[in-house]
């Protein structure tokens, strides 16, 4: 792996987990066996490599999330995929949903690059359940709400440590798997019609 890709990497899980402010460059470096300067060279500044990061991260969530979504059909199989794949991301790549909530917190300009970035993976979710309900398989709504509820849903769950940790819970592959189905069930209820699908597992 390249000295690039290895700091983006590397700043990635730090900005997730510790915050973009309380993450040093002369921090991330120790931690990487090399010198602030070598950052700096490759990225210009912190604010150059949380934008390198963001693309980075960006990328990964089209890849996975798109591939999941577009290979289901419209309707509520689409969400399940979309769901299951942001829980899986959740387990397999954790930092990249906590950078999205740092992201989120942080506000503009770094939230709209991500807004920006992200803009056509919401633009087609957008499409998708304006679709369904077009197509009677959802309930009438607001897309966009519908979708920014199903966002801070998933965020929320598996992003949040202290609040899993106040009500007894740590995230592993079995409290992932049981938060992922409320958040099914929540979604399905606020979507589907009565006896349209069966129930989500």
């Amino acid at each position: 792996m390249s000295t690039k890709s290895r700091a983006i990497d590397a700043a990635s899980t730090a900005f997730a987990r510790r915050g973009f402010a309380a993450t040093s460059l002369d921090e991330l470096a120790r931690e990487l066996g090399f010198t602030k300067q070598t950052i700096l060279y490759h990225f210009g500044s912190k604010n150059g490599l949380l934008e390198a990061v963001l693309i980075d991260g960006a990328d990964q969530l089209i890849e996975q999330l798109g591939d999941a979504v577009a290979a289901a059909p419209v309707g509520w199989p689409k969400v399940e995929a979309a769901v299951r794949s942001a829980f899986a991301l959740a387990i397999s790549e954790p930092h990249l949903l906590g950078l999205l909530r740092e992201v989120s917190r942080l506000g503009p300009p770094q939230s709209d690059v991500v807004l920006e970035l992200l803009g056509p993976l919401v633009d087609d979710a957008v499409a998708s359940l304006d679709a369904g309900m077009d197509a009677g398989l959802f309930r009438r709504s607001d897309p966009r709400i519908v979708l920014v509820s199903a966002y801070a849903s998933v965020t929320g769950v598996v992003t949040d440590a202290g609040a899993l940790t106040a009500v007894g819970l740590e995230l592993d592959l079995r409290v992932a798997a049981q938060l992922r189905r409320a958040v099914l069930q929540f979604l399905r209820a606020a979507l589907v019609p009565a006896g349209a699908y069966p129930q989500a597992q």
